[in-house]
């Protein structure tokens, strides 16, 4: 099974590179409508803005879904401080001391980007000595500055900032002669490779696959309602790609595609993590089982939202999730061809 790993590598890096913090995913949406297009493929969008784009199986009365993400943390502006910085609350959930020190754009109402550096309101140690490293990192002692002449709230309201725009921090993408990917956002920007990538293996060799499979790009995921509504109907197994997450008491690493057990709201299906299991050992995937108790997925948002089918979670070993991630290109093909599998045997 040769994957085209450069095609999914390159999609990767450039979906990075695109701004799409939950409620702010338009422009990332429309790059992967684009390519789902440019692959032939069948596409739509639900009300809330979702993608879906579909390839007909053999089988069109029952169907598969696989789900990805699009949309990442971010923050937003909560208020603009008498002394020209912002201050920010958050878009998902992240520790605070994690974006200390990034790069960020604000995305003004009316389109305008301005740059600014995320810090701590006692960021200087020659001015605060000990409190630099002792304050507290969270909503209060984080800001931002912008890189304008801005001295008072008027001067930031002046350049058309305002609370409620939108807060990108830096990507800051970069792919290793080693075949690693180190980026903000690989959760899940790497699981819609990913599903990138099995679609165009089934259109470069003309495979059908067994049942008509429905790929939902969702844009919600990280504020907890991603896949909680608009799924085809005729859906009845729904498989979420979304990041691995290796660590300490986990067996997860960044080289394989883990099938998860259980997380945070249950027990995925069995029947469906045997199946998955069964596949990846049988054609000598690197494949892990595993269980996160801090996690939840579309998956997960799709079954408390009352849907009938059944629901397994896949994808690739992430590390420091929702900090400053990392993966492995061994990681993305293995997940790929898993979803190969699992699509076509």
């Amino acid at each position: 099974m040769q994957i085209s790993m450069d095609y999914v590598t390159d999609i990767l890096y450039k979906l990075l590179n695109i701004p799409s913090p939950s409620g702010n995913t338009v422009k990332a949406i429309d790059f992967v409508e684009n390519e789902f297009n440019s692959l032939g493929i069948k596409t739509y969008r639900t009300n809330k803005g979702a993608l879906i784009g579909t390839i007909d199986g053999k089988d069109s009365d029952e169907e598969i879904t696989l789900s990805g993400h699009v949309d990442t943390l971010g923050g937003m502006v909560k208020e603009i401080k008498s002394n020209g910085r912002l201050k920010i609350t958050q878009i998902g959930g992240y520790p605070w001391n994690s974006i200390e020190g990034e790069y960020c754009t604000i995305e003004s109402n009316d389109g305008n980007l301005y740059t600014g550096t995320i810090l701590t309101t006692k960021a200087s140690t020659h001015v605060h000595g000990d409190k630099t490293s002792s304050t507290k990192r969270d909503e209060d002692s984080i800001e931002i500055r912008i890189d304008e002449k801005v001295k008072n709230n008027e001067d930031v309201e002046k350049l058309g900032i305002s609370v409620g725009d939108y807060v990108f921090f830096d990507a800051r993408a970069e792919i290793t002669k080693s075949g690693f990917i180190k980026s903000r956002h690989l959760d899940d920007k790497a699981g819609v490779a990913s599903i990138l990538g099995i679609a165009k293996y089934l259109v470069d060799n003309n495979i059908v696959p067994n049942y008509t499979t429905n790929f939902f790009i969702s844009n919600y995921e990280e504020v907890g309602h991603g896949a909680s509504a608009a799924i085809p109907k005729k859906t009845t197994e729904f498989i979420a790609i979304d990041m691995a997450a290796p660590g300490e008491g986990q067996t997860s690493d960044e080289y394989s595609v883990t099938i998860c057990a259980k997380d945070s709201t249950g027990p995925y299906d069995l029947e469906l993590k045997k199946h998955l299991t069964k596949l990846a050992k049988d054609n000598n995937l690197n494949y892990k089982v595993d269980i996160y108790p801090y996690y939840g997925s579309d998956g997960s948002a799709a079954l408390r939202a009352g849907h009938d089918f059944r629901v397994g979670l896949i994808g690739p070993g992430v590390d420091a999730s929702h900090s400053f991630e990392r993966t492995h290109r061994e990681a993305l093909e293995n997940t790929i061809k898993l979803g190969i599998l699992y699509l076509t045997k």
